[in-house]
């Protein structure tokens, strides 16, 4: 007599719920994974896991359907156990989670690293941040930067953002601008990728990670997560970097995954430090001291450079920041308002009075957003709103605080100013110390002996 499958259903948002299924679960003939549901991303439900990408035991595609009917979708395919597998989530919203499940009848599961983080035979370096927003980007451009200087080959593999066509999706790989239309990105993926690709750093992305990684080993000397969210590494790190954020003391230990980082981390990176209160500096320190005393901590700052700052000064501007920043990442302000705020900008307008289409529902969705505009752009529609959006607020300047250049994506017909932002370490030690001393070690491992520390 056959033995019953175990039905396993996985709560995801396009990223670390695939990979969770393609480590733990695709090969697993005991397991059938019925569904996987969707939240945080709009529009990436309704869609399913192409049988090509799910392995031997799945004929048909798994579906994914929205997180709001996860209590009937228990009952409807008789599921026995659920698995979280999404992000930059307050602990007690998990724990609310778990207990409807609970009710509903099935078991509750995390996955850790033990489980999920790949191997290789490269050394691996993560940069992962205990919230969104907290200083990722430009801290794995930091630690690029030192690694090329002392001799190492270099690549990045990008958290996944996978909206599009899954099959296409599988392994990407960025080396040029035009890389990025090829893959036909959005601009939460350009985000990312473009400032990798503008530093000469070649960057992969997808959604089968174990493909991703054969492909990097062959191409670099050390191996750079770049993670999002606040989500966990995919590969198992000989050097885990995570960044924090005094702008939001206290979330180091109370967001998930972000709290399993900071616990998880050798050197931990308190981030702009030049603009928040030093009580709050203080109150991230004694957090890191308590959880995980035996890291190595980093205070630095995240320095603005501004484009004709003169365009600001009694200017009405429209401030438009990273989008995940703002919404899942609950941040109330970006580089963009102290940028306005710094250069003298006489108003700031709230975008809430002449939002269109789908930035509508954005608002409507995350209704604690002050006066900035959200950078979204998850398809073509929500791109064109935020264009009609932007040129609809009467604005005699846009002041623009995402990672790249709007003005390039879309047609602004405001004056525009552009904000970005790097790392700089305060005293010692730094990123020149820790990674001189990494490379020491690894670069034997990675094939290279590279240049002395």
């Amino acid at each position: 007599m056959a033995t019953r499958k175990k039905r396993v259903l996985i709560m995801g948002a396009a990223g670390r719920d695939f990979h969770n299924f393609n480590t733990v679960f695709r090969q697993d003939p005991t397991v059938e994974v019925v569904a996987f549901t969707a939240t945080q991303i709009p529009d990436i439900d309704g869609r399913g896991y192409p049988a090509k990408l799910a392995g031997p035991y799945y004929e048909k595609a798994i579906p994914i359907l929205p997180e709001s009917d996860l209590i009937d979708i228990i009952k409807k395919k008789k599921v026995d156990e659920v698995v979280f597998a999404y992000s930059d989530i307050p602990h007690q919203y998990v724990m609310n989670r778990a207990s409807s499940v609970l009710a509903a009848g099935a078991d509750f599961k995390l996955l850790g690293l033990a489980h999920t983080a790949l191997p290789s035979t490269k050394p691996v370096i993560s940069i992962c941040a205990a919230r969104t927003g907290a200083g990722k980007s430009q801290t794995t451009r930091r630690v690029c930067d030192i690694l090329r200087e002392l001799g190492a080959k270099i690549a990045v593999a990008r958290h996944p953002m996978p909206y599009g066509d899954l099959v296409k999706q599988e392994v990407q790989r960025f080396k040029t601008l035009a890389d990025l239309d090829k893959h036909k990105c959005t601009i939460e993926e350009r985000e990312e990728y473009e400032p990798h690709i503008q530093n000469k750093t070649v960057v992969y992305a997808g959604v089968d990670y174990e493909k991703i990684l054969r492909r990097l080993e062959k191409e670099a000397d050390v191996v750079i997560w770049d993670g999002g969210n606040n989500d966990m590494p995919f590969f198992d790190p000989d050097l885990a970097i995570v960044v924090v954020d005094p702008h939001r003391p206290g979330h180091e230990v109370t967001y998930h995954p972000g709290d399993t980082n900071v616990r998880h981390a050798d050197v931990i990176v308190i981030n702009k430090v030049d603009t928040a209160d030093m009580e709050d500096v203080e109150d991230v320190r004694e957090n890191i001291s308590i959880v995980n005393p035996g890291a190595i901590v980093i205070e630095a700052a995240s320095p603005l450079t501004v484009e004709n700052p003169e365009l600001i000064r009694g200017k009405v501007a429209l401030v438009v920041e990273d989008g995940p920043t703002l919404t899942h990442g609950e941040m109330e302000y970006g580089a963009g308002m102290v940028a306005a705020k710094r250069f003298g900008a006489v108003d700031v307008l709230d975008p809430r009075e002449f939002a269109k289409g789908k930035i509508v529902d954005v608002f409507e969705k995350y209704p604690e957003i002050g006066p900035l505009l959200p950078a979204m752009g998850y398809g073509d529609r929500q791109v064109k709103d935020l264009e009609r959006t932007i040129r609809a607020s009467g604005a005699e300047v846009v002041i623009i605080g995402t990672p790249i250049d709007l003005s390039k994506l879309i047609k602004i017909n405001i004056p525009t100013v552009r904000v970005e932002y790097s790392l700089q370490e305060i005293g010692k030690p730094d990123f020149d110390d820790i990674l001189g001393a990494f490379w020491k070690k690894h670069g034997k491992k990675a094939g290279r002996k590279g240049k002395k520390a």
